[in-house]
């Protein structure tokens, strides 16, 4: 709600109720909790200047919003608004009504940078890509592999395959 009016939805309950049913004011005031004349205040009021300086911001900050499909957050609408407009907002004003629009920056996530890691020991290449054998014992093939567990923590696993019938014949941890 755009109202600075502390117990407005009562206010409004209380309107309605009357409308439709036609109950009396002072009843419906007593039930509530609140006093009549507080009701009658609220029915009379005028609106303040922020509510109708924020009534002026709302399609602003919608169109801005719409504009940048969504990926403003309420700083960058705040300095945007301000730059193409001749007034100066605060911040929480425009993330308190960006709230009340439900109007959320679309939040992305960086992405992870990798280091390629290089051999400190690179083995000669006997085998040439002729990774084809017709006997066990034949050719056997080693690698060693990284894994991370925990928080910080790494291990190491080696597996050498044989060629002849694709089958590890040994591993260790």
């Amino acid at each position: 709600m755009l109202s600075q009016v502390q117990n407005e939805t009562t206010y409004l309950a209380i309107q309605e109720i009357y409308d439709e049913k036609g109950c009396s004011i002072s009843e419906l005031c007593r039930f509530v909790g609140i006093p009549r004349s507080s009701y009658y205040k609220w029915l009379y009021r005028k609106e303040s200047k922020n509510e109708l300086f924020n009534q002026t911001l709302l399609p602003l900050i919608k169109d801005a919003y719409e504009e940048k499909y969504g990926t403003l957050g309420y700083r960058q609408m705040t300095i945007k608004l301000n730059r193409e407009n001749d007034f100066h907002v605060n911040q929480k004003r425009i993330y308190r009504l960006m709230q009340i629009l439900n109007l959320k920056s679309v939040c992305r996530r960086k992405r992870k940078s990798y280091v390629k890691s290089k051999p400190q020991v690179t083995a000669e290449n006997v085998l040439n890509r002729e990774s084809t054998a017709d006997n066990f014992g034949e050719k056997w093939l080693t690698d060693v592999t990284e894994m991370k567990y925990g928080v910080g923590n790494k291990a190491y696993l080696s597996a050498t395959l044989d060629l002849g019938d694709k089958n590890i014949v040994s591993f260790v941890i």
